[in-house]
């Protein structure tokens, strides 16, 4: 029983949490898209820029094979809770203290505001860390194997994977073997979106500094900028933060469960002295520094300097992202908690006489002393519910699921039964915008970008608001689409062009214009060479009648495929090497003595 508690405790937090967002439908918000029938050639294929996406829509891809998008979405946001929960019990030695550590792990504002942000695969690879913890000192199967979470949510989880057990590997003697054997690991995991970044137009691609601004951690709660981050909050759009978190009571009852954790973490790592318990202290104090680094005006200069020095230096611009490491050591303190209070009171309940129960080790201990102690861990398992209540039914009915329109099934009908090449251009020309028929005022990125089975040109820019009422427009990688803007100039206020140009459209190898909202103006009608395919009130469907040229609709690179195979088989190599698993065993422990920021 107590081998399935820490996978129950995290499928109950996934339905109290998710709630109505596990129903038909679905989810849209922010940078959660899920499509029905997603391409996989088109994933594969990708598009100029960097390719970020590519490992989590090449999975969902291939599920929507046979599974409907709505299901698959549903088990992709469930598995966030229910494998990190898992992964942290894990890491504790009793049960008691494993169900407090999952619980407070998969529920707290670091997952709450990336989920409403939309953030599912890189949460997957957060709910991998404590996987690769404890994976991190052992063989390399096993650390290949715990880094499937990583694989699965691409880029940012790599990163937080790397920086999470990098320490762990390194501490002690032997660091440099276990080190390798964790890089390695992480490169192989890699290749589906680390060989098209290095190999095709994304090679080339840049990081607009802008984003430093942008992007920076602010002050949620009334802690302040530094003291939101402690709380594992922080995040840069105020529209992400949970209903009634930034309240001073929450705020007070959050920072007293975030100092009994770190005073639990620090007396179980004097008590029992876990083997990844200083490189995890390491990686938790190096992610808390980083996340800092935005919230003040040298820092924000050093990081805008790194990223024009080398755009690799790009993902440290999301600042908030990196107190990872330290949202697994506040859940794990809290586990800690939960073990001294579950241990039985000795003295005066002994000296009671009441109902007193002895111990292998010769303790006499009253049964009224282990109830208060079960009574106090169940209490300590629900705090963070209660010190989070915004999270609860979709948060409070934010993850609300919808229906696709039927105009938008019959566009991608069209463009799935015409096999010339061609690309869609996507209208209006903003990432992120309100979607009429989403049944709330939602922003999301617009899921016409990926309805269809082919290349999309569309504004990869991001307008981000200032807490002074401005703007900061962080500029795309995308070349294209930089063209499309010059052909189109499209009106900033609605989005839409006066007019198109369908040699121009053609000149870019578009073959069909999207246009995914309803319009007034019919900015299309005196316009030559179009024709109308399909139209609604939710989507209207143009095709270029003129020859597409330069439609490089190339097949799918051997390369690229083969490295996403090199990695499927290293995974399958991992789970033969050493069982079916995610983590190599069960870790045990060593004993010894004694301001509003948001996308318009």
């Amino acid at each position: 029983m107590s081998r399935w508690l820490p996978w129950a405790v995290g499928l109950v937090a996934a339905v109290l949490a998710l709630g109505p967002a596990l129903g038909r439908g679905y989810v849209l918000r922010y940078d959660m898209v899920f499509v029905p029938d997603l391409s996989l050639p088109t994933v594969l294929r990708g598009a100029d820029g960097f390719p970020r996406a590519i490992p989590s829509d090449a999975v969902v891809a291939a599920l929507s094979w046979v599974l409907p998008g709505g299901v698959v979405q549903s088990l992709a946001l469930a598995a966030v809770f229910v494998v990190g929960a898992a992964g942290a019990a894990r890491l504790m030695p009793s049960p008691a203290a494993a169900v407090v550590a999952g619980a407070a792990y998969v529920w707290n504002p670091f997952v709450a505001e990336r989920l409403l942000l939309g953030q599912w695969a890189m949460l997957l690879g957060y709910a991998g860390l404590p996987w690769v913890v404890g994976a991190a000192r052992g063989p390399l199967a096993g650390v290949v194997r715990s880094l499937v979470p990583a694989a699965v949510g691409g880029f940012s989880s790599v990163v937080l994977s790397a920086l999470t057990a990098g320490p762990v590997a390194l501490w002690g003697r032997g660091g440099l073997r276990r080190g390798g054997f964790l890089a390695a690991a992480l490169a192989v995991v890699s290749l589906p979106w680390l060989v098209p970044a290095l190999t095709a137009g994304a090679a080339g691609a840049t990081t607009d500094p802008a984003g430093v601004a942008a992007f920076a951690p602010r002050a949620d709660t009334p802690l302040g900028t530094a003291g939101s981050l402690f709380l594992l909050g922080g995040v840069w759009n105020a529209h992400a933060v949970p209903a009634g978190y930034g309240d001073p009571v929450a705020a007070a009852l959050r920072l007293a469960l975030c100092l009994a954790a770190v005073a639990g973490w620090a007396w179980w790592l004097y008590r029992d002295r876990p083997e990844f318990g200083p490189g995890l202290t390491a990686a938790a104090v190096l992610g808390f520094g980083v996340a800092l680094l935005g919230a003040t005006e040298p820092g924000r200069g050093a990081l805008a300097w790194l990223i024009g020095l080398w755009p690799g230096f790009g993902p440290l611009r999301d600042g908030q992202l990196y107190v990872a490491p330290l949202a697994l050591v506040q859940a794990l303190g809290l586990g800690a908690v939960a073990l001294w209070l579950s241990r039985p009171a000795v003295g005066a309940a002994a000296a009671s006489g009441a109902g007193e129960a002895v111990r292998g080790t010769g303790e006499r201990v009253s049964a009224a002393g282990r109830i208060a102690g079960a009574v106090a861990v169940a209490g300590l398992a629900l705090l963070p519910v209660v010190a989070l209540p915004g999270l609860l039914w979709g948060a409070r009915g934010a993850l609300a699921p919808v229906e696709y329109p039927r105009d938008w099934s019959a566009a991608q009908a069209a463009v799935a039964a015409d096999d010339r090449p061609g690309a869609v251009l996507v209208l209006p020309w903003s990432a992120y915008r309100g979607i009429d028929w989403s049944g709330g005022p939602v922003v999301v990125l617009d899921p016409a970008t990926r309805l269809f089975d082919r290349r999309t040109v569309w504004n990869d820019d991001l307008a981000v608001g200032t807490p002074d009422g401005g703007t900061v427009v962080v500029r795309g990688e995308d070349e294209r689409a930089r063209e499309a803007a010059g052909v189109l100039e499209p009106d900033p206020r609605t989005g839409l062009p006066e007019s198109l140009d369908a040699a121009a459209l053609a000149g870019l190898g578009v073959r069909y214009v999207a246009v995914s909202a309803p319009v007034d103006n019919r900015f299309w009608s005196d316009a030559d060479g179009f024709s109308v395919v399909v139209e609604g009130p939710d989507m209207t469907l143009l095709e270029v009648l003129e020859a597409p040229i330069n439609t490089e609709e190339a097949d799918i690179p051997g390369l690229e495929v083969t490295c996403g195979l090199v990695t499927v088989g290293a995974i399958i190599w991992s789970v033969g090497r050493s069982g079916s698993s995610l983590g190599f065993q069960r870790t045990g422990v060593e004993r010894r003595p004694g301001a509003r920021k948001e996308i318009p």
